[in-house]
Parts: C-alpha cells; structure tokens; sequence
C-alpha cells in the first residue's frame, strides 16, 4: 500500500521538485517499451514495496523506535542504499534516452527522498495500526502511598 501511496502522489511531486524522474516508468520500461508500461511498472513497483515490507517486517523487532520512526528510518535507509544505482540505469536500461537521467541529479535525488521517506511514514502507520503492542509492555508494579511497593502484591499468587 505504501508503495501505491507514493505512485500516486508522483504527479505532484514532479511538479513540486521539477523534475520529471518517475519510478513506475522506470520500473515499466524495464519490463515493456509498449503502451502498456504503466500498467507494468506500477504492478513491479507495488511489488517491491510488499517484499520491502515483508523484510521489514523481519528485521522491525530489531529497531528500538516508535513505528512511523522505525519506516522513515528504513525508508530513507533503502534511499541511501539504492540511490548509487542510478548510474549503472542510467548506462543500461532498455529505455535509458527517454528517462530522466539520475547520476548528478539533485532533483531527483531529493525527489526520491521524498518518496523514500513518505513510504517509511506510511509503512510505519500502518504498522502502528495493525501491530497492537500494548501486550509487549510489561505489567505496571504497583506500589503504596510511600512509594515502596504493596504487601498485597508481594505476597500474593498470580493465576496463570
């Protein structure tokens, strides 16, 4: 869903950063060089979300951060990583003369940032919404009035 959420939005953020560079035409013109590359690249970038979530989802119980923090963490992580890419696209993919060229490119650079980071954002909430953690925190200690703790609750057997 994360990964949809930043498709859509792309039309806007082209505006907003002035540049034309397009993941899912990206992703589609690797598959197919026909009229149907929209179609192609968005279903292969909505993939790559889902499998991107599903390693989080792995490796989130080793992040000791809030939900929304621990996705714009991963999300800008994958950013950092796969960003050096751009050049090897930029000398082989299929389609190479008709995209926006992303070695040096600030824009786009920034562009994807953006994305990265609003995908980590949505993957965060929705963790947060899905994933109930209340049962991970452990049981308050009671304690008394003089901050000690309780009788009752030291010397009483909890049924399990």
């Amino acid at each position: 869903m994360a990964a949809t959420v930043w498709a859509v939005q792309q039309p806007l953020d082209k505006h907003l950063f002035e540049s034309d560079y397009d993941d899912v035409e990206l992703l589609g013109k690797l598959l197919t060089r026909g009229d149907g590359w929209p179609a192609a690249g968005l279903a292969l970038h909505a993939s790559n979300g889902a499998l991107f979530g599903a390693v989080y989802s792995q490796l989130r119980p080793f992040v000791p951060a809030p939900p929304v923090a621990a996705g714009l963490l991963a999300g800008l992580a994958e950013h950092v990583l796969l960003w050096p890419l751009g050049r090897v696209l930029d000398r082989v993919h299929p389609a190479r003369g008709e995209l926006v060229p992303l070695a040096g490119n600030r824009r786009a650079f920034a562009q994807a940032a953006w994305r990265h980071a609003l995908f980590g954002l949505v993957l965060g909430g929705l963790e947060a919404l899905i994933n109930d953690r209340s049962a991970d925190e452990p049981p308050p200690i009671p304690f008394s009035s003089n901050g000690h703790g309780s009788l009752e609750a030291a010397v009483s057997v909890a049924e399990v």
